[in-house]
């Protein structure tokens, strides 16, 4: 079986790394021979396209990177989508096209295209409601004529892609249920694979108290410290402001009680609201670090936290530090969003936060002090490698194209 796979994420992108390669690794090692075509950042690629091509070459996973263009604004988009167009066209010709499985919306206007012209199946991958998501956090300004114009243009898309696609993917079950209350022409069957979680990298197996008293005089931090962290970019979905807040209060319970941010965004815009808001900042601690490293600064967490904007699209987020934080048996603290409220229900619905005040959090960190044990932590794990699990995610991949193939077998084979 022959899979173009398309991402306008990087493979030297964080994400990349977290939510492609470890999926289409599994798949190769399945018989699938994949042809992955991935947009990089020219700085992230310079850094990381050793490590990547590694990956790929002991996988026989064929990886033809192009550099992503952002300026000018959509000029630049147009240009990358011809671009992906004449590629895939080419790709046609030297191998048999089994399936084009799309990561997103920009992509899958390539697949809705061959599939149309050429009767190429596509997988419409969609990980969450994209148009959306660009309007909520005020990328799209729809006040402006020509944004507003491509919304419309993307969710008239949308619902092609949901109706010809040959199969779709959704983050959630609770964006698979709004989807399914929308009136669509023949809509395609909806499978739902949430952001799983390599459990290679995130497993207390590897971590060691020796590394974490390393890490711990690094970080100048001792045995007594209490840790709240929070992981990942601080872009325009999480709630920074109310995290801070959070962590105030958390601060103020106790001297011992200190806040870690593991993130590659600028320090100094943290700092800058977290003095705003006469936060000690001798117990903020704010670390970079490399991906296979994120485990070993995780665990010196008592929990991690993390907020949502609680906005339509977000309907459909499964937030990739989520797995990751379980599966090392850490309690997540967040917000009613996709698909947490059900995730968390039989493990610890106390850790819900309902509102954002100084209320709230002083009886989330109170119910935190309450369940904290070494039984509580395994509840966790186990949930989180039921539910995460990369392997069931790859398996559902799996079958998915398997239906696929079946339905098209004498034009593109198995």
């Amino acid at each position: 079986m022959n899979i173009i796979y398309l991402s306008y994420d990087g493979m030297t992108d964080p994400l990349g790394q977290a939510q492609v390669l470890p999926y289409i690794t599994g798949l190769s090692q399945k018989g699938v021979r994949v042809t992955l075509i991935s947009f990089e950042k020219k700085e992230r690629y310079v850094s990381g396209k050793s490590t990547i091509q590694r990956i790929c070459t002991e996988n026989n996973i064929d990886w033809q990177p192009f550099f992503y263009t952002k300026d000018p604004p959509i000029l630049s988009t147009l240009w990358d989508i011809f671009r992906l167009n004449k590629k895939i066209k080419q790709l046609q010709k030297k191998k048999q096209v089994s399936l084009i499985h799309c990561r997103s919306y920009i992509t899958a206007l390539i697949g809705l295209g061959f599939k149309k012209r050429h009767n190429i199946p596509f997988l419409f991958d969609m990980r969450g409601f994209w148009a959306d998501e660009r309007i909520d956090g005020n990328i799209w300004n729809i006040k402006m004529s020509h944004y507003k114009w491509i919304y419309n243009f993307f969710k008239r898309k949308e619902k092609e892609f949901l109706s010809h696609a040959d199969y779709t993917v959704s983050l959630t079950y609770t964006g698979k249920h709004e989807i399914e209350s929308w009136q669509l022409n023949k809509p395609s069957p909806i499978e739902v694979i949430p952001c799983c979680t390599d459990t290679r990298l995130f497993n207390n197996d590897f971590i060691n108290v020796e590394n974490q008293s390393l890490l711990r005089t690094k970080l100048n931090l001792t045995e007594k410290d209490n840790i709240i962290s929070y992981l990942g970019s601080l872009g325009t979905w999480y709630m920074l402001d109310e995290m801070l807040d959070f962590f105030s209060v958390f601060i103020d319970k106790n001297s011992d009680n200190k806040a870690l941010f593991i993130t590659k965004d600028n320090p100094a815009n943290i700092i800058k609201i977290a003095r705003s808001k006469n936060l000690d900042l001798s117990k903020l601690i704010i670390v970079s670090s490399e991906r296979r490293d994120v485990p070993l600064y995780l665990s010196l967490s008592k929990a991690s936290v993390f907020f949502i904007k609680p906005l339509f699209s977000k309907k459909a987020s499964s937030a990739t530090k989520m797995g990751e934080i379980m599966n090392l048996g850490i309690p997540v603290i967040c917000n009613d969003i996709g698909d947490n409220s059900s995730i968390l229900a039989d493990i610890s619905p106390e850790l819900m936060v309902k509102n954002f005040n100084t209320e709230e959090y002083n009886r989330v960190l109170e119910s935190l002090t309450k369940i904290d044990s070494d039984t509580f932590r395994s509840k966790i794990i186990h949930k989180a490698r039921t539910y995460f699990s990369l392997e069931t995610g790859i398996n559902k991949y799996w079958k998915i194209y398997k239906s696929i193939a079946q339905q098209y077998p004498f034009e593109h084979g198995k």
